[in-house]
């Protein structure tokens, strides 16, 4: 594959800015971003940011009408390197469960699941009943990583930006991709008084804090 090529779909669940930041983050690296985004997240765009459609779509290369079931993301004939939802609400999760390509969103994923790449979905939702978690059962044993934007709070984050930065960039990282200012444990950030720990890698972590 001559282009590199990602796929980033943005479902209806709160948290359209995870979705943004992605788009963002992709812009400096040399890779072609399509994007599929549901009616659900155009509604959450317009009541959790100041986005308009526009500022959105200017940010990926390629953007997919959601009823184009004919795009080319739609065929696994169109090699990527996957695709990351984000954020995934329990509808798209439930439909990609279930095989259910009703838009060209789930359809997307579809594809990215049978020609075995990578499907990422920052499913976002809680608490969870067990028709989610079953949900998230079956999209795990198909192969896709079910990835909740979990606050990594041992960063120390400072404002919401950095809480949603740093999610967005370990989702990234399941697809290999390199981003020099994403903080990482051991080489980044390290507690105070711990030195050239790495965690899980002492018997006992409380012999270390001094």
């Amino acid at each position: 594959m001559s282009t590199r090529r990602i796929i980033i779909g943005i479902s209806g669940a709160t948290g359209f800015q995870y979705g943004v930041k992605a788009l963002q983050m992709l812009k400096s690296l040399d890779i072609e971003v399509h994007l599929v985004i549901s009616k659900g997240a155009e509604m959450t765009r317009r009541l959790e940011t100041d986005y308009s459609r526009e500022d959105v779509l200017q940010m990926a290369d390629v953007v997919h009408p959601l009823e184009n079931l004919g795009a080319s993301i739609a065929s696994g004939s169109f090699i990527t390197l996957g695709m990351l939802v984000a954020p995934c609400s329990m509808r798209t999760l439930g439909a990609i469960a279930h095989n259910l390509s009703d838009n060209l969103l789930t359809r997307a994923a579809d594809v990215v699941l049978k020609d075995r790449r990578r499907l990422v979905l920052m499913a976002r939702e809680t608490p969870l009943n067990l028709g989610h978690l079953r949900n998230m059962q079956l999209v795990t044993e198909m192969g896709g990583i079910v990835f909740p934007p979990v606050p990594a709070l041992y960063q120390r984050p400072e404002t919401l930006d950095d809480i949603i930065s740093h999610s967005v960039g370990r989702a990234l990282d399941l697809f290999g991709l390199d981003l020099d200012a994403l903080p990482r444990w051991g080489e980044d950030i390290a507690p105070a008084g711990i030195t050239g720990q790495r965690p899980g890698h002492h018997h006992d972590p409380l012999k270390v804090i001094s």
